[in-house]
This record gives structure tokens, sequence and C-alpha cells, in this order.
């Protein structure tokens, strides 16, 4: 089934050179807007401050959680196993976690608890990379699901463990 839904995603790319240019910008650069947006909300006052440390927090422990699963377990990646369309190099790595999807969605879960608008749209460019990851052949939607999973279920445990400890307390 994994495979099936890969297929249907993954036979796209190719054939429509805008949407594989798209793809590709949103697989390899929208990371980037997240990192941009956290910087942005650092410097727009204290409880955006807060939504920031609290990401940052997630993302460190979402990765960790990573490092550790793939000590144990590796999945080869589609393109490993099968003649897939591939549209930009990978890494020969595990692809079991998404690496962009974690960095993503921890991001996008850490500002919706607290900005819903915000947070809703971080959660679309979220969901984009990682269709995006399986129509440049990198990643089985599994992969992509469980990452989401994975990195929202974290940053819910972060801010549940770390909300009460009041982080970063405004002077008075």
């Amino acid at each position: 089934m994994d495979y099936k839904i890969f297929r249907i995603i993954n036979q796209l790319a190719g054939r429509y050179s805008v949407l594989d240019m798209l793809m590709i910008l949103i697989s390899n650069k929208v990371r980037y807007l997240f990192a941009f947006v956290l910087i942005l909300m650092w410097f727009r006052g204290y409880s955006q401050r807060k939504v920031t440390v609290y990401a940052v927090i997630s993302v460190t422990f979402t990765l960790l959680i990573k490092m550790l699963i793939q000590c144990f377990y590796f999945k080869p990646r589609p393109f490993m196993k099968r003649r897939v369309g591939i549209l930009i190099p990978s890494k020969m790595n595990s692809a079991f976690l998404s690496t962009h999807m974690l960095l993503t969605t921890a991001v996008s879960t850490s500002i919706f608890l607290h900005e819903r608008v915000i947070g809703a749209v971080m959660w679309g460019l979220s969901l984009l990379t990682g269709f995006s990851r399986i129509w440049v052949g990198h990643h089985y939607p599994s992969d992509i699901i469980r990452s989401l999973f994975i990195s929202s279920l974290t940053s819910i445990i972060v801010e549940k463990v770390f909300g009460p400890l009041k982080i970063m307390n405004r002077k008075t």
C-alpha cells in the first residue's frame, strides 16, 4: 500500500516541469522559511520569543529521537530498492524518518499551540514539504506520516513539560 501511494505521487515527477521546479524548491528551501519565521518571532516580543524557545527545544528533541532510532533501524530510500523518478540527488541514509518533515512539523506544531493562524499556515507548508519529499522520490508516505506524528507529539510533550516550568520568566 505504501509503495502504491508513493507511485501515484512520484509518477507525476518529470511530467510537468513547472511543478517539478516548485516541488524541488519546496523540498529544498521551505525549511529556511521556517527558520526565518522563528527569527522574526524572536524579535516580535516576549510571548513569541517564548514560542521560538519551545520550537527550538522541540526540534532538538525530535532530532535526538531520529538519531536514536537510526542507530537501531535502517529503511532504504525508495530509489535504493526500486527504479523510481528522482528529481534531485539524495544521501544514501535511512528514509525513516524524514528530517525535512521532522523540522517543519516540530516548528509548525510549536507555533500552532500558541499562534493559531500562523501555525495553521506553517502546518500547511509542512504538509506541502512532506508531499514534495515523496514527489522528488526521497521518501515513502509512511516515512512522512511517522515523521509528522513523532515531531508533533514531541512538540506537544515539550509544551506540556516546559510550559509549567516558566521558561524565560518575564522580569518585572
